[in-house]
């Protein structure tokens, strides 16, 4: 095996990229449509339930890691299903269950019905999210072994398209928000209702290559593969912390221009970089960075990010110029996305057993899920706990710092 985060893409730098599979290219675009339906809701979610459905800061807190734990938490059940199954069942099944999820959180006004719903919506991404993840992993894999590239670079083309949909899709929800919040979550059951649909006629029963695997077995070694729970621990403090975009930013959006209206374009100003810069950040960390030094980057600027706005948070701005920090925290965050991301997908295939690609994929999700739980809850109560302005903007600062210690060196 080898080393995970030295010079692991080297034999495959300056060379042309090779053309994508049609199969890369379906998944690809996969995540272009899951996202535009997913953040055409999830962006305006903290504002409904603290407005709407009027629950606490701590609870809307809890509510969001809750959906954030059905998701990446059960990651895990999903990958192991799609290592067993095949992806083509499990997808399907997800966007069912993301469609029913999306209609119930429509109408849902009693804290019960909004937790179901979440709980739904996540679990429908725990399905379908970890078997095209696994899979295009080892579609990149498959590529660079066949000298197309560096498997970071197809990780990287995932991301984008997963940004293109999350450009798109808050602008939708904003619009539609117009009307009211059931019409944006009707109008993100309708994209999943194309997705499968789509699906149902383009993606293969059987694809060549993968082999389907009993589902007991794979737990035991993992739970023994120390270089890999490190990369999850290290995976899963730097989620929670660009999970702030849904609980922290919000709150300080409120708070700078009196309503959560700009944030719709804050989303979109992250998606717009990942779009147009991910590819070239992506290129030149690769020929400078080995992979350990890219997510270490990544991680100091997601905390300066943190750390600008608490630098200006105790000058009280408002108006415009108040969101100035903010419109800061969120470009750095970005950036950092941009050099974490795709590099711990990455190194995920060097780290797996055989045939357990997807359990591994669901497991790096899982233990971030499990941490993303814990860790919202705290930060609602930190937002909500009336300390000095600067106070919870530089303990979120030190989460990612703190990951950057967890990284393991090799494998």
């Amino acid at each position: 095996m080898t080393s995970l985060f030295t010079g692991r893409g080297a034999n495959t730098r300056g060379r042309a990229a090779a053309p994508l599979s049609p199969l890369l290219r379906l998944l690809v675009l996969t995540q272009l449509a899951f996202n535009i339906g997913f953040f055409a809701v999830l962006p305006f979610l903290s504002e409904h339930l603290g407005q709407s459905v009027g629950m606490a800061g701590w609870l809307v807190g809890f509510v969001l890691g809750l959906r954030t734990f059905s998701q990446q938490g059960l990651f895990v059940v999903g990958g192991a299903l799609a290592d067993r199954y095949g992806i083509r069942p499990v997808v399907l099944a997800g966007c069912v269950l993301r469609i029913a999820g999306f209609v119930w959180l429509g109408f849902a006004e009693r804290t019960w019905a909004v937790v179901g719903a979440v709980l739904l919506i996540g679990f429908a991404a725990a399905l379908f999210s970890p078997a095209v993840e696994s899979e295009v992993a080892r579609q990149a894999v498959v590529w660079e072994a066949a000298g197309g590239g560096d498997r970071t670079r197809v990780l990287a083309l995932f991301t984008v398209a997963g940004q293109a949909g999350a450009f798109v899709g808050p602008l939708l929800g904003a619009l539609l928000l117009a009307v009211d919040f059931r019409t944006a979550c009707l109008a993100g059951a309708g994209v999943f209702v194309l997705v499968l649909a789509g699906h149902a006629w383009l993606l293969p029963q059987h694809i060549p290559g993968r082999e389907r695997v009993r589902v007991k077995g794979g737990a035991r070694l993992l739970l023994r593969n120390r270089p890999f729970l490190a990369l999850c621990c290290a995976y899963g403090a730097y989620l929670l912390a660009y999970n702030q975009l849904y609980l922290a930013l919000p709150a300080e959006v409120e708070r700078a221009a009196g309503s959560q209206a700009p944030l719709a374009w804050l989303f979109a100003l992250s998606s717009l970089l990942v779009v147009t810069a991910q590819l070239p950040v992506t290129r030149w960390a690769g020929e400078r960075l080995a992979p350990r030094r890219s997510m270490v980057a990544g991680l100091g600027l997601v905390a300066a990010g943190f750390g600008l706005v608490a630098v200006a948070r105790p000058a009280g701005w408002t108006g415009t110029g108040g969101l100035v920090p903010a419109a800061g925290f969120v470009v750095l965050l970005t950036l950092g996305q941009m050099l974490v991301a795709p590099v711990a997908r990455a190194c995920v295939p060097d780290l797996a057993e055989d045939g357990r690609l997807g359990l591994y994929t669901g497991a790096l999700s899982s233990v971030s899920g499990l941490i993303v739980l814990a860790g919202s809850s705290a930060t609602g109560l930190l937002l909500d706990s009336g300390l000095p302005a600067a106070v919870p903007w530089l303990v979120l600062a030190a989460v990612p710092l703190a990951a950057v210690t967890l990284l393991p060196r090799r494998t």
